[in-house]
């Protein structure tokens, strides 16, 4: 579904190259791959092996860089990162990556995820003397690393991650090093390639495609890998525990050409299509996805079925946000200047509108007006997750609670508030056994708590709950 409509989004995406002449660039070309992960900021910095040099913005990839940038960002290594503000807001000085600067060494991070014991740490560190700058829980990870009292800052480093809970994908790097890490249950995607003889890391394998980097593997839960110029190695700073990776990225937030666990997105994503059609059939005349998340979901509907695939929606890809309208009229005209239904496709026909969520339900109810305002004579909601229950406390943009439709409504409730004719979601054993299916639960499994209640990691009393954003 359209992310600028409806309320869900990724907090951002990390990049990282080391030994490679064009550092910086690759890591331009990177983030650009990795721009659905966050639209409100960018930034790389990169190593020449004396200093560190930073440029950050606010704004799009293409809007923060410039080819003036890159005659200071020199170096053979870079770490860059695109962000979608949840905790901490926005403002520039929350775009990462984060550099700090002290008489000995500096050090630059970039993180991707949110730390569910952030606000206790913050006020462990201020009663201790920091300062925190930013709003950031990225601020976090750096004091604890320079106040953890290791001469060694790989030491350091593993001394820090042992404090912190949650989702964690993260790069940090130094005049001389980079260091690479993920959380003990790998909640948030990090994978591992090669470029020549170039090392490459990033949240998604599309970043690899664009560059011509190749796969290597994905970073492991609980793993460290420190990378200098004697060469890579690796450990764990503590003992992983049961994968359980955000199964949202499946379902929303990745690009489809990008493989996660060792499995395409494009390909779970129509698993799901097909294992919905199984669980909720329908009779109509033409199936549509709502773009462009959920194409493949309705594809391999479709499939499974045998009802044609048709696109009966078309998405405007040059219209931006629009602005918070005066009117619930001017409201409705701002999601059909992002959306249209296709008249000569869904006239006279039982549509089934394949969706891969709802939140609150307002996009959902809108889309189902504009097909039947277009000549739908019915319209057969089909979402290809669970509902939406729970807020995620892990670094996706979802609402509180109580402004989850799913959270105080039954389906029956949920489908006369979209209007709809008849409305299912998949089930969490269907999109488990989608993601998962035979493979080994503790490497490949998936985190469903916006969708069950049951969180992987401890919720501290005073998590402060991702603001949302329409």
């Amino acid at each position: 579904m359209l992310a600028e409509i409806k309320g869900l989004n990724e907090e951002c995406g990390v990049f990282a190259i080391w030994g490679h002449e064009k550092a910086a660039e690759m890591t331009y070309y990177g983030l650009h791959a990795l721009q659905h992960r966050g639209q409100e900021g960018a930034g790389i910095v990169t190593t020449d092996g004396k200093k560190l040099n930073l440029h950050k913005g606010v704004g799009l990839v293409n809007d923060v860089f410039s080819e003036d940038e890159f005659t200071r960002l020199k170096g053979h290594a870079a770490i860059g990162h695109v962000r979608y503000a949840t905790q901490g807001g926005g403002g520039y000085e929350n775009v990462q990556p984060l550099v700090f600067r002290s008489q000995k060494n500096s050090m630059a991070l970039a993180h991707n995820g949110n730390l569910v014991n952030a606000h206790a740490l913050k006020s462990q560190l201020e009663a201790q003397g920091s300062i925190l700058s930013t709003t950031s829980d990225t601020e976090v990870i750096a004091h604890l690393i320079k106040r953890s009292g290791n001469v060694q800052i790989e030491e350091a480093i593993s001394s820090a991650l042992s404090m912190i809970k949650g989702a964690y994908a993260f790069s940090i790097l130094t005049e001389d090093q980079l260091f690479i890490g993920l959380d003990p249950r790998g909640l948030r995607p990090l994978s591992i390639g090669r470029l020549g003889d170039a090392y490459v890391f990033a949240s998604e394998t599309c970043a690899f495609d664009l560059i011509g980097a190749t796969y290597e593997r994905e970073v492991r839960p609980g793993e460290l890998i420190v990378i200098d110029n004697d060469g890579f190695r690796t450990s764990q700073f503590t003992s992983p525990l049961q994968r359980t990776l955000c199964s949202m990225e499946y379902v929303y937030f990745s690009r489809p050409d990008s493989d996660l666990n060792e499995l395409n997105v494009h390909a779970s994503r129509k698993t799901m299509g097909k294992q919905l059609a199984d669980e909720a059939p329908v009779i109509a005349d033409v199936v549509t996805g709502v773009p462009d998340s959920s194409i493949s979901a309705a594809i391999g509907f479709s499939e499974a079925t045998g009802i044609p695939y048709e696109l009966g929606l078309i998405k405007n890809r040059y219209v931006g946000r629009t602005f918070i309208q005066p009117s619930q009229e001017l409201r409705e005209q701002g999601v059909k200047m992002k959306l249209s239904a296709v008249r000569g496709i869904v006239e006279g026909k039982r549509v089934v509108m394949v969706d891969d969520s709802i939140v609150r339900g307002t996009t959902s109810r809108r889309i189902v007006r504009l097909l039947k305002e277009a000549g739908a004579t019915e319209v057969h909601v089909r979402i290809a997750s669970p509902p939406i229950q729970n807020p995620c406390y892990y670094g996706i943009d979802t609402s509180t609670k109580g402004e989850l439709i799913a959270s105080s409504n039954s389906v029956e409730e949920i489908r006369e508030i979209i209007g709809a004719d008849s409305l299912a979601f998949l089930s969490t054993e269907g999109l488990e056994e989608s993601i998962v299916a035979d493979r080994d639960m503790n490497v490949h499994g998936v985190c469903q708590a916006c969708f069950t209640g049951n969180y992987p990691t401890e919720i501290y009393p005073d998590t402060v709950i991702p603001a949302y954003k329409d």
